[in-house]
């Protein structure tokens, strides 16, 4: 684990700290933290206020991206894995989503993503070889992600080989789940344009039961995931023929 990822982790349990103790803890100076804490915070990954580093507020998308980040990182780049250079690809809302998107904007040329959400137009705006094509819509703003008929109208113009989601809960009867019945419709929409659909999800989602059926087995080819997903759930999704890759 990075240290960057350990002042994540320190921060998520402890809510609130301050940065004097943030640098006992790591054993680095003072000087050292608040640099990684100007990086982390220009990511949108935490905020300092008067000598604390704190994690941003529970309804905030930020706030989501930095629960579980070193697992939600690692799933990210072994997923960038299966997109080359000048792929055209197209990635839905969510944090792990959020994080593929930077780990090809950066580390890939000439990538164009096709993508509903302002969160990742933004969360990559500052990365030179990628073009981002934002699907306009009706805006959710604790998602930061378009939705609705328009999304519908403007997608049948565009056709990808992959489509990245993320999901919210798992059910082995009703498949993969969301908790939006708006968003959960939008993201149906974006995988008629796409010839495979792919969840990206850290090992908890299969733990937790959203409301809304999203995607049934038929409709998802590949899934990547940590090495805490229950073995009793990997087996049922390779018995559907989705391959399930962990890191």
């Amino acid at each position: 684990m990075s240290r960057e990822e350990e002042i994540i982790a320190i921060v998520s349990q402890k809510k609130k700290i301050e940065v004097n103790e943030l640098s006992e803890l790591l054993n680095v100076s003072k000087v050292t933290i608040r640099k990684d804490l100007d990086k982390l915070e220009s990511r949108g990954l935490l905020h300092r206020q008067h000598g604390y580093a704190l994690l941003n507020n529970s309804d905030d998308i930020n706030y989501r991206l930095a629960q579980n980040y070193d697992l939600k990182m690692k799933i990210a780049v072994e997923a960038s894995k299966i997109v080359n250079d000048g792929d055209v690809i197209m990635i839905e809302s969510g944090s792990t989503c959020a994080l593929l998107a930077e780990e090809l904007a950066f580390n890939r040329s000439d990538i164009t993503i096709i993508t509903n959400s302002c969160f990742i137009a933004s969360y990559v705006r500052k990365a030179d070889s990628v073009k981002v094509i934002l699907i306009g819509g009706e805006y959710q703003k604790e998602s930061q992600v378009n939705v609705g008929p328009l999304v519908k109208q403007v997608i049948s113009e565009f056709f990808v080989d992959k489509l990245f989601v993320g999901i919210d809960g798992f059910d082995q009867k009703r498949g993969f789940t969301g908790s939006d019945i708006t968003r959960c419709d939008t993201t149906r929409t974006l995988a008629t344009a796409a010839n495979q659909t792919i969840v990206l999800t850290d090992s908890s989602k299969f733990m937790q039961n959203g409301v809304i059926s999203e995607f049934g087995f038929d409709e998802i080819s590949k899934v990547f995931t940590d090495s805490g997903i229950p073995k009793e759930t990997r087996s049922f999704l390779k018995q559907r023929n989705i391959e399930v890759v962990t890191v």
